[in-house]
């Protein structure tokens, strides 16, 4: 072995052992195994309660006479319907664990992950274009409400504020249903795409799916756009009225140095703290927006489970809310420190 190799696996060596013993990666392995733990019993729970509400997948079978009940009984085995919930419930665990399978749709008998798989990339998409809006939107607004605190540009912003956060999302997307069949063919609704979306190019196809999103992403970021602009607003103020800040002004720096480098970069923090709150809630708000503008989502696939009581598909679209509420929270952590390097991240827990 050359002299210059063996510099490079003690580099490498080096590298990996630094990787593996800093704060960040400890932290990361640390809330996810607490994550698996958290999916064990939120999916635990879940399954229990479903199991509670009265009948399953078929009992509706058997308002069919064209089925018979022999195979009914077929069906029941075939799923593992015939076992006790424990049973029922470790079978699936089992699964998941030695397989990766989450098993299979009695709905639309296929593989409960392909389903999903399908339909998480929609909803994600929806979720992170609506918070790309509203951070781009309520973040500048928040900052011209706070510099022009109790003015007419505020006042305004103040009344928009609360009226966005009055209203609900049902009603924010009934008027918007209403907007779009007012201003028809203008807005789309229904579905991500149009009827030739395959026929167009590639970039046609971007420009479809992102027409399709506009009624959407308004509808899932009125409420939150409120909501942040407020606290923007709130925080801004409070570094503002800070010591340092009167100091800065005092040294004769430009506002808009005072505002943007000094004063915003510490109103942020509680800001990203809020993201993945916010991917949360955007997510489970998203249900009512692809309920609304039929968007093929989780939210939508979520629903017609419960209603077909498909207990595989229905359990796996609850655990992947879960972790996807999961993942925006470490998001948040990580950012967190990223943004401030004084953080410490076991103080977050």
């Amino acid at each position: 072995m050359t002299s210059s190799t063996k510099i490079s696996l003690e580099t490498s060596r080096d590298w990996l052992i630094r990787l593996v013993t800093s704060e960040t990666f400890i932290y990361v392995m640390k809330r996810l195994l607490q994550a698996l733990l958290t999916l064990f019993l939120a999916s635990a729970l879940s399954f229990f309660i479903i199991q509670l509400a009265p009948g399953d997948y078929v009992d509706t079978l058997r308002q069919n006479p064209k089925i018979s009940p022999e195979r009914i009984e077929e069906i029941k085995r075939q799923f593992g319907l015939d076992k006790s919930w424990p049973e029922q419930f470790g079978f699936w665990l089992w699964r998941i664990f030695s397989k990766g399978d989450f098993g299979t749709s009695f709905v639309y008998q296929r593989s409960v992950a392909s389903l999903l798989g399908e339909r998480i990339q929609a909803t994600l998409l929806l979720a992170i274009a609506s918070l790309i809006v509203t951070w781009a939107i309520a973040i500048p607004l928040g900052i011209v409400a706070a510099v022009k605190q109790n003015k007419l540009v505020d006042r305004v912003l103040q009344v928009i504020s609360y009226a966005g956060q009055g209203f609900p999302s049902f009603i924010t997307a009934l008027f918007l249903l209403i907007v779009a069949q007012v201003t028809s063919p203008i807005f789309p609704v229904g579905d991500m795409t149009s009827i030739n979306h395959w026929e167009l190019n590639w970039f046609g196809r971007v420009l479809d799916v992102a027409w399709h999103m506009i009624l959407p992403t308004i509808a899932l970021s009125i409420t939150s756009f409120a909501g942040l602009q407020r606290i923007t607003r709130g925080e801004l103020l409070d570094v503002l009225r800070q010591d340092y800040i009167q100091t800065a002004r005092a040294k004769g720096l430009p506002e808009n140095r005072v505002i943007y480098v000094h004063a915003l970069r510490n109103a942020i923090n509680p800001l990203i703290t809020l993201l993945g709150f916010e991917l949360a809630g955007l997510l489970n708000g998203a249900f009512i927006a692809e309920q609304f503008f039929n968007w093929p989502g989780l939210g939508r696939l979520t629903l017609q489970a419960l209603q077909a009581q498909d207990l595989y598909l229905l359990m796996a679209s609850l655990v992947m809310g879960a972790v996807l509420l999961i993942i925006g929270n470490l998001a948040a952590d990580l950012l967190l420190k990223a943004a401030d390097p004084r953080i410490r991240l076991e103080n977050l827990n």
